[in-house]
């Protein structure tokens, strides 16, 4: 059964089971979860359940529903997405047993709030950039020699050998570290080097499902993840 973890300023409040195929989300009681906010539409998003996923669809909410960081109307959930609605984050589970007025219509108060404007900000930029590259991107955070890098082919590696796609920098770590490849179902990335030198959202990992706005460190070399859909 899918879980869905509710969480207010990092504490969880909530923890939602349910074998419904449609859940819905928003302010007043009549939801299936209600985020008691008044940045959050009466009926703000909802979540179609089929056979193999989920789909969370926005209800053209004024303040938006956000998959990653991203503001989205209709996307597909993966495991361990983040939905951001209001001062609310959700984290999805798809297999619990695997782990002109400052009002809208329906009462819904325009949020003013300093992390509403950064995520409309950065996803406004983020969509820019990648629009301009015609590409998912990974974007520098930290000891990189360029801004941005494409990943405009089916694998691009990273490690400190000349021959990698992208040069990290570190000394323990291998001539080619890490590698992200392309598959029917989104962006890998694999260690393929020194283990526990290739991270994700600091942890370490062998292979993982990369999520718009994922943290991956190769050595001291940090990059941001941003997929082009």
């Amino acid at each position: 059964m899918p879980e869905i973890i509710v969480k207010f300023e990092e504490k969880v409040i909530e923890k939602f089971i349910t074998e419904k195929k449609r859940v819905t989300i928003g302010r007043t009681p009549d939801n299936d979860i209600v985020l008691d906010n008044r940045g959050v539409s009466r009926r703000h998003a909802q979540i179609e359940f089929g056979e193999n996923q989920a789909i969370i669809i926005d209800n053209e909410s004024l303040n938006g529903t956000f998959v990653n960081s991203r503001r989205v109307n209709e996307e597909i959930l993966k495991p361990e997405d983040q939905i951001t609605i209001g001062k609310y984050s959700l984290i999805y589970h798809p297999d619990l047993s695997k782990t002109g007025s400052p009002f809208e219509m329906d009462g819904t108060m325009v949020l003013q709030t300093k992390r509403q404007r950064e995520l409309l900000k950065k996803d406004s930029r983020d969509k820019e950039m990648m629009s301009k590259a015609g590409t998912s991107l990974l974007l520098a955070e930290m000891g990189t020699e360029v801004e941005q890098y494409p990943i405009d082919r089916d694998v691009i590696t990273i490690g400190k050998s000349s021959l990698s796609n992208i040069k990290a920098k570190g000394l323990l770590i291998s001539g080619i570290q890490a590698k992200i490849s392309r598959e029917p179902d989104g962006y890998w990335i694999v260690n393929i080097g020194k283990r526990g030198k290739t991270k994700v959202n600091g942890q370490a990992i062998d292979q993982k499902l990369l999520k718009n706005d994922d943290i991956i460190e190769v050595g001291k070399s940090i990059f941001r993840f941003l997929e082009n859909r």
